[in-house]
């Protein structure tokens, strides 16, 4: 005759056991909120970096400028700078008062007080990664209306115009380094697919208003944006399966805690 037996757990380890549930399910139900702190913290700290370096605080603008260094170029020609006379600078101006032969060393230019800091961020990074931020906060203000789109759209809207303007980047800097005579420097192809018929500077470099800055900034948003329109609403329904096991889990723990009253 077949006996069944009762797992008897001890009042301390379900006390834990509740303790780790609950703590979960509250992850759960308030990931976007978290998210939203703690990955906007990440994605605009950058921006202290030229405002600690304006008021002296060199260490904790280093620190920044280090830290970042591993997850962004950091080239001063596509970055931002603050408390300057331009918000950015070409190679040529740059050139003036530091050495752009060598990308290694260009990218640890941060700036002078003349010309203001750079941010720790290049504008690529502040597109993409405050672009994610931006899709997080409008899908968490839209709620349950908030749009999904396929994974297929996502690719070609989101994924495959960021790889292509970053891939022909990586590659044109490869081939003519910080010369500013690459492909992608001049831009000499889109001259003859238009006719020429935009002004110099928006073919050639990276300044606001050139066709390299408008593509970061364009392919940036839109691969933040979609990848949270396309992703979050899968990996928000799989966090409500997630807060309907840990609520029975819990459920049952409370069961168990009045059967022993």
């Amino acid at each position: 005759m077949a006996s069944s037996t009762r797992t008897t757990v001890s009042p301390t380890t379900r006390k834990i056991i509740r303790g780790i549930d609950t703590f979960a399910l509250f992850v759960v139900k308030h990931w976007l909120a978290i998210f939203l702190i703690f990955y906007g913290a990440w994605v605009w700290l950058p921006f202290l970096a030229p405002i600690f370096m304006h008021n002296g605080w060199t260490e904790p603008a280093n620190a920044l400028y280090f830290t970042y260094s591993f997850f962004c170029h950091q080239l001063p020609e596509r970055s931002l700078f603050f408390y300057g006379s331009q918000t950015m600078y070409s190679l040529d101006q740059i050139g003036q008062v530091w050495s752009t032969e060598n990308q290694l060393i260009l990218r640890q230019f941060i700036g002078t007080p003349e010309m203001g800091w750079k941010m720790a961020w290049s504008d690529r990074m502040i597109s993409t990664y405050g672009g994610i931020w931006l899709g997080a906060g409008l899908y968490a203000i839209w709620g349950k209306h908030a749009p999904r789109i396929p994974l297929w759209l996502w690719i070609f809207v989101g994924v495959i115009p960021l790889g292509l303007d970053g891939i022909t980047h990586f590659v044109n800097d490869i081939i003519a380094g910080s010369s500013g005579q690459g492909f992608r420097d001049t831009n000499d192809w889109l001259r003859v697919i238009t006719f020429n018929v935009f002004p110099g500077e928006f073919y050639y470099g990276n300044m606001l208003g050139s066709f390299n800055s408008w593509a970061r900034w364009i392919t940036g948003l839109l691969f933040g944006v979609t990848t949270v329109l396309a992703i979050f609403p899968i990996l928000n329904a799989a966090l409500l399966d997630t807060q309907r096991g840990l609520e029975y889990q819990l459920a049952r723990i409370r069961e168990r805690e009045l059967e022993q009253k």
